[in-house]
């Protein structure tokens, strides 16, 4: 027998009526269909059809078996996205909510308003966890004992209409999901639900949060996001808090973090949930003012993520992965929120810089350079570290002055170039001649910071060469210092640096051997010719648009040289050296 007369079958036996042979139709389908990702065009019809017949079922008073083998199918069929129509209505949504638990109940009845038609979303795959397809015992999920197989699998439902369609994202929004899975959310103390419930809850959470702006500030605002997600992250690392702001793994205070036993594979998996809902609803803190609550809020979370610096996974790749999550968070949080990064005391093998506990910082700078060394995908996975070390430098002095002591300490190497090396001073200079400007831009600005945004300073430690680009954007060409807030502590100089300052080129930031002068032996009409022939051939250049000239204005930016400037004698060594000197009008460039 063919699939397609499996299918058929299965439709037939659906239609008769009878829960027995729907419950043994459906269970073998499900059976058969349960690693299947990628369905046949040809049997799109009846693939509809069979969603539509399951649905009916579904508002049906059904057995626990049948409810969970007609979920399961759902499940299934809501992977292909071109057959979710059956499942994308106001009353089909309901019902799978009111299976999931988290129907409210002035949604139980379809809405009002119909959706549009289905707008299909870019998202791609599925990420589900399987689960026992026992028996249950409960005749319904919102029983006092719920069945929580029945609750997965019509939240796994749920979540792939989100993924694929953007018509299950309206009417998800227009039901008011996002309340119930907060109300089960608050219950994180509650030991009844099943770690696939949790994930799916957050799962769900951060579909809603990734595709609809208004879940998002809904969720931040009106339930009280940080505070109901930051609880929840407490409760699946298990913290006590033997201070204000100041976090530990409850039974094992006072042990050293790099003693701690890893998170388990499934505190992992939520925190890392929990972690990604709060970036979607806390991306816009950095650029607004909070208040006063909100703030605390800020800051109590940024006391957990902390611990999550100074946590460890099952393993070094999911390690780094709940690094990176938690990395992109703090960098969400508001700047002078970072403070708690500093907070706990300095105990005995801690790093002190300042009488400062330095952990967290120097965590930080672990994982950026690791990021860095590995070279993979830089944009995505180098800026937020190297943004939020850049900002925490900035608002705080001693993480600047300790970042300042790993990443640019006293200058000894006079005779290698800043880029070339393998500290991390030569790395991050190396990145300010990046292809990607962000890249560039985001490392120039780090160590612009770490020297106190000093033009001087910054190229004694990078070489003019590397910093012109930082420079000019920033109208800084002509030297001084930008705009910022920083202390007078000194720029000690080594004893190296002292004695080859005056050998130093500033372009390159090292000293060279000296160079024979190429022009040695010439005479003046030799010399003269040459550099027309160069000035012919930067013309001629200029002209054919290859190169475009630019002239250093007042303001130390770079601006385009226009005809007229060209014409100036000060600007044009042919028409100067063709009239008489004027020196006392002319204008710099």
């Amino acid at each position: 027998m063919t699939m397609k007369m499996d299918l058929n079958g299965i439709i037939e036996q659906m239609e008769s009526g009878g829960q027995d042979a729907a419950l043994t139709a459906l269970q073998s389908y499900n059976q058969e269909m349960n690693q299947c990702f990628t369905f046949s065009k040809e049997e799109e019809q009846n693939r509809e059809h069979l969603g539509e017949l399951v649905l009916s079922f579904l508002n049906r008073e059904l057995q626990p078996s049948c409810q969970l083998a007609c979920l399961e199918t759902v499940r299934i069929l809501s992977r292909d996205k071109h057959c979710l129509h059956p499942f994308i209505s106001h009353s089909a949504m309901s019902t799978l909510a009111r299976y999931a638990g988290i129907a409210l109940a002035s949604s139980a009845t379809p809405a009002s308003r119909q959706p549009d038609d289905q707008v299909e979303s870019g998202g791609e795959g599925e990420e589900e966890a399987q689960v026992s397809s026992e028996v249950v015992k409960e005749a319904s999920p919102s029983s006092e004992n719920p069945d929580q197989d029945i609750i997965v699998e019509g939240l796994k439902s749920i979540c792939n209409i989100l993924l694929h369609c953007e018509t299950g994202q309206v009417v998800a929004a227009d039901l008011q999901l996002i309340k119930g899975v907060a109300e089960r959310l608050k219950q994180c103390h509650d030991p009844t639900w099943t770690h696939e419930v949790r994930f799916f809850d957050l799962r769900l959470t951060f579909l809603l949060t990734a595709v609809r702006v208004d879940v998002r500030t809904q969720l931040a605002q009106e339930l009280h996001g940080i505070s109901l997600l930051g609880n929840q992250l407490d409760v699946t690392l298990g913290l006590c808090w033997p201070d204000t702001l100041e976090t530990a793994r409850a039974g094992l205070e006072g042990v050293p973090p790099e003693e701690l036993p890893p998170l388990s594979r499934q505190q992992t998996e939520l925190a890392m949930e929990i972690l990604k809902i709060l970036f979607n609803i806390t991306f816009d803190s950095t650029r607004r003012k909070v208040d006063e609550e909100e703030a605390a809020a800020y800051r109590h979370l940024g006391a957990i993520l902390r611990h999550c610096l100074m946590s460890h996974a099952d393993g070094e790749e999911r390690t780094e992965e709940f690094y990176s999550h938690t990395v992109n968070l703090l960098g969400n949080l508001p700047l002078p929120c970072l403070d708690v990064l500093l907070m706990p005391k300095v105990q005995q093998g801690s790093i002190e810089y300042m009488g400062v506990n330095m952990d967290a910082v120097n965590m930080l700078l672990k994982f950026m350079e690791k990021r860095l060394d590995r070279g993979h995908k830089l944009k995505e996975t180098l800026l937020p570290s190297l943004n939020l070390l850049t900002e925490s430098a900035r608002i705080h002095r001693e993480t600047r002055k300790f970042l300042r002591s790993k990443v640019l300490p006293p200058l000894r190497d006079v005779k290698n170039r800043p880029e070339v090396g393998s500290a991390l001073r030569n790395k991050l200079v190396r990145l300010m001649t990046h292809i990607d400007t962000d890249i560039k831009d985001c490392a120039a600005e780090l160590l612009f910071v770490l020297c106190k945004e000093s033009v001087s300073r910054f190229i004694k430690y990078t070489g003019y060469g590397n910093a012109a680009g930082l420079l000019a954007a920033r109208g800084l060409l002509r030297g001084g210092r930008d705009s910022g807030i920083y202390s007078e502590d000194e720029d000690s100089e080594t004893e190296e640096y002292k004695e080859a300052k005056a050998q130093i080129n500033p372009v390159t930031g090292v000293v060279e051997e000296e160079q024979p002068n190429p022009m040695d032996g010439m005479t003046e009409e030799q010399k003269e010719y040459e550099a027309m022939k160069l000035v012919e051939m930067f013309d001629k250049l200029s002209r054919c648009g290859v190169i475009q000239p630019m002239q250093l204005s007042m303001d130390g930016r770079m601006k385009e040289m226009t005809p007229e400037d060209l014409n100036k004698p000060s600007h044009n060594p042919v028409r100067r050296s063709e009239e008489p000197d004027n020196s006392g009008s002319e204008d710099e460039a």
